[in-house]
């Protein structure tokens, strides 16, 4: 199953997409601690609503006004407040959707 982050991003469609569209938002949080960024937590993995998983791959740049740079971002890779990039982690979502068709 190959997962998208639902855009195809190009320079000048992120610049007039809402930052918005690629940040995850409603997020759980699950397994070891693994930094901190503003006084927060960073943990491994994020659950969104739907159940998907996401493991923290990394910090969200910021572009010359300060929003973030989603033009960094790889296929699979969301933003999560206050700043944090997890990708979707094929192999949990793969593993889960083995797990509903039984």
């Amino acid at each position: 199953m190959k997962i998208k982050n639902g855009f195809r991003i190009t320079w000048g469609a992120s610049r007039s997409l809402p930052v918005e569209y690629f940040v995850l938002a409603n997020v759980q949080f699950e397994g070891r601690v693994i930094g901190h960024l503003a006084g927060r937590p960073i943990r491994e993995t994020a659950v969104d609503g739907d159940g998907l998983r996401y493991r923290f791959v990394g910090i969200a740049p910021r572009d010359e006004r300060g929003r973030f740079d989603v033009q960094s971002l790889q296929t699979g890779e969301w933003i999560v407040e206050p700043g944090l990039v997890y990708a979707q982690d094929l192999k949990l979502a793969a593993d889960r959707g083995a797990n509903r068709a039984a």
